[in-house]
């Protein structure tokens, strides 16, 4: 089992996934991260045993607000992209051998599945109010998203979705 903390949230993977902080490589913060500013990535790539390969940002707005200028969507949108830029050339270049063999491994998907895991207060206040409807945030996803994964789903850790039993997360 592949346990990874993102955010305070600890993610576990069932046994025969690979998962890895994919916005924490060498590669990809000392190199590629340096060809523009603004690039971005994805926290969390995971290739299923049956080669689906995971792109899942986490965002937890339960103790903060969201206090970025870029709407939420475009944002994910955005690191979407850089993420799936940034594989073919980690695989080739990475310096650090695991990355560049982690990224082939990641490249030999067979589908993606864009997945936004959103936590957000459960019990809203005015101080903490639930900023996104999930239903709307996926709707605009699978839109703006289709030809990556028409079935990009937003998820929370107590509505997993169409991931549960994939992984775990507390």
């Amino acid at each position: 089992m592949s346990r990874i903390s993102v955010d305070g949230l600890v993610f576990d993977f069932v046994c025969g996934w690979t998962a890895s902080k994919f916005d924490e490589w060498t590669f990809y913060r000392r190199h590629f991260a340096c060809i523009h500013e603004g690039i971005k990535a994805v926290d969390l790539l995971a290739l299923s045993p049956d080669k689906t390969l995971y792109l899942i940002e986490v965002k937890d707005y339960r103790r903060h607000r969201r206090e970025k200028r870029t709407p939420l969507i475009e944002e994910i949108v955005l690191k979407i992209c850089w993420t799936l830029a940034a594989l073919p050339p980690a695989g080739i270049n990475a310096s650090n051998s695991g990355e560049s063999t982690m990224a082939r491994s990641f490249l030999g998907a067979k589908k993606f599945r864009v997945i936004l895991h959103l936590e957000q207060p459960r019990t809203p206040s005015k101080l903490f109010p639930r900023a996104f409807d999930p239903a709307k945030v996926r709707q605009k996803l699978r839109q703006t998203l289709r030809p990556v994964d028409p079935h990009s789903d937003v998820v929370e850790s107590s509505r997993m979705g169409t991931v549960a039993g994939k992984w775990r997360v507390y």
